[in-house]
């Protein structure tokens, strides 16, 4: 498994190449960073120096919060305090439940629609999306390879998640190293880390 110093390194090689590697597919033009939860501010503090060397190359780097997009949702649905009432009420896992649908019910606000609207303000030809925040849909919020495969076809602009977790086999990752979350194998992009 590469250090996240030596994923860091293979993903900005190939975020300056002409054209960018970081894809597979054009209508998915996504990567995934993985990096141990563990790691979460020193991969905070090796982001912002990516972005700092992508900007001297000329690829300005947007962040886009996981964890806006997420109090943004619930704004536009019922508000904090409905989840917070339903939490004291019901529990925690009913709680976690509504926020997910809150989140993908297309009567709600679905996550791929916040983050596509996100997305649609960015200049593909000079801008990439930096993904970051993930931990905020843990432990089972949303899952990310449901994002993912939900944003095909949906954005031009070269949008890196970084996603903590394990990886285990070749396109499998496991949630925050969560024991109760399966590893995934449904990840169509390349996965750094």
């Amino acid at each position: 498994m590469p250090s996240l110093k030596e994923s860091i390194e293979q993903l900005e090689h190939d975020l300056k190449a002409t054209p960018m590697r970081i894809s597979v597919f054009r209508d998915l033009p996504f990567a995934i960073l993985r990096y141990d939860p563990a790691d979460e501010w020193k991969l905070r503090h090796e982001a912002r120096l990516l972005a700092s060397r992508l900007a001297a190359s000329g690829r300005e780097v947007v962040p886009v919060s996981f964890a806006d997009l997420l109090w943004e949702a619930l704004e536009e649905c019922e508000g904090v305090d409905a989840v917070i009432r339903m939490e004291q009420r019901s529990g925690f896992p009913r709680a976690q439940e509504q926020v997910t649908k809150y989140l993908s019910d297309p009567l709600w606000a679905p996550l791929p629609d916040l983050l596509a609207r996100k997305l649609a303000l960015l200049d593909p030809r000079r801008q990439i999306a930096f993904l970051t925040r993930t931990a905020a849909m843990a432990p089972h919020i949303y899952f990310m390879s449901m994002l993912l495969d939900q944003m095909k076809g949906r954005t031009e602009v070269p949008s890196i998640l970084f996603y903590p977790g394990a990886r285990e086999g070749e396109n499998q990752l496991r949630f925050m190293n969560l024991p109760s979350r399966d590893a995934l194998g449904t990840y169509r992009v390349k996965i750094y880390g």
